[in-house]
């Protein structure tokens, strides 16, 4: 006797029939058209025909509304584009280039750099972001930056000296339909709320000690030392090429 063998787990998930339509259309000078709709028996057969009603159309468009149209609405503002916002490329996996000025954040670090965790004043910076990659830089000046504005090393552990940003462990999950201010928001508080933990590379991002710097920081009210921040030989132009 041959054995019989079970394929069904080697096929993915398996569809059946639920229903059919059936376009129809005149054959006068007119071209009307009609949409009968059928629905399918268990055995796959085409049964109870009856025009295509009104509920039954929105679900149909309700099933076709594809992920690219869900998409227009991704990167749009909100009303009046917000002043700090200065390139937007709204393709499908977007990017946005923006800055922030200098400002007071909380900020998280790991048990053993032996930096306490609280909030501490970090210099204006440049974010460029897609969907799923951000790279930060430090500004001198809370002055809306132009092309021609050089840029510097972001004075952060976990930042590549290109300017790329390790998320470690961070789910980053930014919405195909996330407004510009959304965005924008989402990529500052994944950086802020993520722990720092180490550089990278043995690449150091500031004139001196990285540790010291943010040790001092966090015990102190002082503004960010921008004098210690390190040109990094780019503008912000290099960003839009």
């Amino acid at each position: 006797m041959n054995e019989i063998i079970n394929i069904a787990k080697d096929y993915g998930t398996l569809y059946e029939p639920k229903s059919a339509l059936v376009f129809y259309e005149s054959l006068d000078k007119d071209l009307t058209m009609y949409v009968e709709h059928f629905d399918m028996d268990r055995n796959g057969n085409p049964i109870n025909a009856h025009p295509l009603t009104v509920n039954e159309a929105k679900a149909l468009a309700k099933s076709l509304h594809t992920d690219e149209e869900k998409d227009k609405t991704f990167l749009k503002s909100k009303g009046i584009l917000p002043i700090n916002i200065l390139n937007i490329n709204p393709s499908q996996n977007g990017s946005v280039l923006w800055y922030t000025k200098a400002q007071q954040r909380q900020m998280y670090f790991v048990k053993n750099l032996e930096i306490p965790n609280g909030e501490a004043h970090v210099p204006a910076m440049l974010w460029f972001a897609n969907k799923e990659n951000l790279s930060v830089f430090a500004l001198t000046s809370d002055k809306r930056p132009t092309e021609e504005t050089p840029l510097y090393y972001a004075p952060f552990f976990n930042v590549y000296e290109d300017g790329a940003v390790c998320m470690g462990t961070v789910d980053v999950n930014i919405k195909n339909s996330a407004s510009v201010e959304e965005f924008t928001t989402a990529w500052e508080n994944y950086f802020f709320n993520s722990y720092f933990s180490h550089l990278l590379n043995n690449y150091n991002p500031i004139k001196g000690n990285c540790v010291n710097l943010w040790k001092k920081l966090m015990e102190t009210d002082e503004d960010f030392p921008t004098d210690i921040l390190k040109k990094n030989n780019k503008a912000l132009k290099n960003l839009l090429r």
